[in-house]
């Protein structure tokens, strides 16, 4: 009977283990981990962990910038940048504005539709920040304004939106 109890107990772990991981990660704000926010600031002191005790690692210079929140602990958020790098910031220096960085080098067109074969309206280097407009459900492509240009770009030369994100 004993063993009997602790095998339903092994059971049960292993099963409610695997739906946990099978559900999104939530922080202590009640928000989902890891989400996409962007920098309220064009200088903001990135830590080496979660307090203003902690030495300055970065300072970030672009305004609006995309990061990834991946962590949080209490008023600060461990944040990813898009080259991948981590650190801490307080979340007063965050904003919840979905932006997004172009990370392919070069010159990258802005496409009239969320088609290659569509008409190029414009082309945006490498580092420029946009705005999200919208990421249609099954769509490759999201509507991004940059500055008065409004245009489609691949969400594979962004950083910024999950892969199967869905913005309206």
């Amino acid at each position: 009977m004993k063993a009997a109890v602790f095998a339903l107990m092994g059971l049960w772990m292993s099963i409610s283990s695997a739906f946990a991981q099978a559900l999104p990660d939530e922080g202590e704000s009640g928000l989902t981990l890891p989400r996409f926010a962007s920098l309220r600031s064009n200088h903001i002191n990135a830590r080496s962990g979660p307090g203003a005790r902690y030495p300055i690692e970065w300072v970030y210079m672009q305004k609006m910038a995309p990061v990834q929140i991946v962590a949080e602990f209490e008023l600060w958020r461990k944040i990813k940048d898009w080259q991948g790098s981590e650190s801490w910031m307080h979340k007063s220096m965050l904003t919840g504005k979905r932006t997004v960085k172009v990370v392919t080098p070069g010159e990258n067109n802005i496409y009239n539709k969320a088609d290659y074969q569509s008409k190029i309206i414009a082309k945006v280097e490498d580092e420029v920040v946009g705005e999200v407009v919208k990421c249609p459900s099954g769509s490759s492509f999201c509507l991004i304004k940059f500055d008065s240009i409004e245009g489609w770009m691949p969400k594979s030369n962004l950083f910024g939106i999950f892969p199967d994100e869905v913005i309206d």
